[in-house]
């Protein structure tokens, strides 16, 4: 499990590398193709930002290499904002005082067909809170069972599950889990989430590799970027985590996400570090040049002058017209949002952007037949 691996790297001893990295340090990984962690932290260095642009062709390069001039488009559905967990930087926070909302199945149906008619979507990511008592395993199967008509590629965000309701939801159409650690510092992770069962480190961390014994397709993985002062060790932890799991389980496609912290309906929180545009950009490249064939994605929580800018910088997925309250799309549009969404353009402005700069949008880039040919050719090739 990566907890084991996580215990023999030191949080502060990455603190002071990271910090430490010199400008030789950066142009010898600019000049590697394949680049280690080591060489990573050098890339999201302070030494690293006077080469901020030849990061940006370098990233430019790996990943129309890799990824053509695509961007793969997804939308996510809150399905319940009900959940057990007291994390402090949260709308959904259970002692909010706020609605709570869990969906029926119909409910589902109804934002499904609402989402089909925004547009051509057929990457659907299904979000809740985490209340595995109100909305466990069971109803999750429901939800994806009645998606399954509308959506070729379904996935899901949701608190960490045993390996056997991974591998049970696989057979009900799952194709992707997504989950964010949200900080890699386990000295302060309880600060963060100090109540439910989001407050257990290593159940939330070694969900990985549970997800990866399970066979799931497609994992995505964050940290949130804010909680932590010391965001870009996070960031490095990230990356130990993400090579960690490539070698393990070496037949799953990863995915990283870079969320900045937004406002949430949560007073009293206030992030402990901001992290600005530059920053953002400098790791998305670095994340890149260190691994030119995962999937990075940008949300609807950033602006929209910063998705059309690193659309043709790095950025391989994207949401559009995402709602981040439960029934946003049709049962309760009015409901409470779990943060500010930024960019709130609608399907086609943000496809004819996307055109203008000459990215075409990917509606549907997975199906299960791609599994099947896989098979047949690993069958040969034995």
């Amino acid at each position: 499990m990566f907890s084991d691996e996580l215990k023999k790297i030191s949080w502060d001893e990455t603190t002071r590398k990271i910090a430490s990295k010199t400008d030789l340090d950066v142009r010898r990984a600019l000049a590697k193709e394949h680049c280690d962690v080591e060489d990573f932290m050098a890339l999201i260095s302070p030494a690293a930002e006077p080469y901020l642009e030849q990061m940006a062709r370098l990233s430019q390069k790996y990943t129309r290499e890799r990824f053509g001039k695509t961007m793969s488009m997804f939308i996510p559905l809150y399905i319940t904002n009900s959940c057990s967990n007291s994390c402090v930087y949260c709308g959904f926070h259970r002692e909010n005082p706020m609605a709570r909302t869990i969906l029926t199945i119909d409910q589902c149906e109804d934002e499904y067909k609402a989402i089909k008619r925004l547009g051509p979507f057929e990457n659907l990511l299904i979000v809740t809170g985490e209340n595995p008592a109100k909305a466990g395993v069971d109803y999750l199967a429901k939800a994806l069972d009645r998606a399954k008509p509308y959506f070729s590629n379904l996935k899901i965000e949701v608190m960490p599950l045993s390996t056997e309701d991974y591998a049970m939801l696989t057979h009900h159409g799952l194709n992707g889990v997504i989950c964010f650690q949200e900080t890699y510092n386990e000295a302060h992770y309880k600060n963060y989430h100090p109540r439910g069962m989001k407050s257990k480190f290593e159940w939330r961390l070694n969900g990985f590799d549970r997800m990866g014994m399970a066979g799931v397709h497609s994992i995505g993985m964050g940290a949130l970027l804010g909680l932590e002062k010391e965001w870009k060790t996070d960031v490095t932890m990230l990356a130990y985590h993400l090579r960690y799991l490539q070698k393990k389980y070496w037949k799953t496609k990863y995915s990283v996400n870079f969320p900045r912290m937004r406002p949430a309906q949560n007073e009293g929180f206030q992030p402990n570090c901001f992290v600005n545009d530059r920053e953002l950009a400098q790791v998305t490249f670095a994340m890149r040049i260190f691994d030119h064939d995962v999937d990075i994605s940008y949300s609807t929580r950033e602006p929209e002058f910063i998705r059309n800018n690193m659309c043709t910088l790095g950025v391989t997925t994207m949401s559009a017209a995402s709602r981040v309250n439960p029934g946003g799309y049709y049962s309760y549009p009015q409901a409470l949002e779990q943060f500010t969404v930024s960019d709130d353009r609608t399907v086609e402005e943000i496809a004819n952007a996307l055109k203008a700069r000459g990215i075409e949008p990917v509606w549907k880039d997975w199906d299960g037949s791609f599994d099947h040919v896989n098979l047949m050719i690993n069958q040969k090739a034995v």
